[in-house]
């Protein structure tokens, strides 16, 4: 989940303020669920959502996913909503996975759910090999961790699966330059500042000649 500068605002959660999240659609639709207001934290934008949601339309239904650099959580649980079988959220930060784990209590995700504490750009040492279907990449925009992102999840990733990654629109060639060499870009689109996008890893021939 991005992040950008913004004022601490709403409710608290323990000792920090949070604000709220609304789910856009599925089994939870127009819920709304405490997020940890840390700095620059940021749910991805419901326009961007609901894009990248009916992208995924058909591929969601018992799929098992992984928010990495969770945030809010938002994508996470969208995709839960929308009938997800499980999701992994990986998150840094204390706090948002407190607040995280929190949303999903209110909303009775039950064992659909985990939040792990830890480096989503090492993804593969946190996740079993072959077990994820689609995979949500959202880090903090000025710290350029995309690509490290894409290398920790080498294993993780069942053939056929499906990365989304979100990034500044300046860096639009630069993410394609990444993904060209393993990934196949299904979708692409922008809102504002922001490109995101969805690809697939490319199949490898075994017989090809190595």
């Amino acid at each position: 989940m991005a992040r950008t500068k913004k004022k601490p605002t709403g409710v608290t959660l323990g000792r920090e303020p949070v604000s709220t999240l609304r789910i856009i659609g599925g089994e939870w639709r127009s819920r709304r669920v405490p997020i940890a207001d840390r700095p620059g934290l940021r749910p991805t934008p419901d326009r961007v959502r609901e894009t990248v949601f009916n992208w995924l339309a058909p591929r969601l239904p018992g799929a098992a996913c992984a928010d990495l650099f969770a945030g809010t959580g938002a994508l996470g649980i969208e995709a839960l909503s929308r009938g997800a079988a499980s999701t992994v959220f990986i998150e840094s930060d204390g706090e948002a996975t407190k607040a995280i784990e929190a949303a999903l209590a209110t909303l009775g995700a039950g064992e659909r759910a985990r939040v792990a504490r830890g480096d989503a750009t090492r993804a593969d040492e946190l996740l079993a090999a072959d077990t994820l279907d689609i995979v949500f990449i959202d880090p903090p925009f000025s710290a350029q961790l995309h690509g490290a992102a894409l290398a920790g999840l080498s294993r993780a990733l069942r053939p056929g699966g499906y990365v989304y990654l979100e990034y500044p629109l300046a860096e639009d060639t630069a993410i394609a330059e990444r993904l060209a060499a393993d990934y196949e870009v299904l979708k692409t689109s922008r809102a504002g500042s922001v490109g995101f996008c969805l690809a697939t890893p490319r199949q490898t021939d075994p017989k090809a000649p190595t």
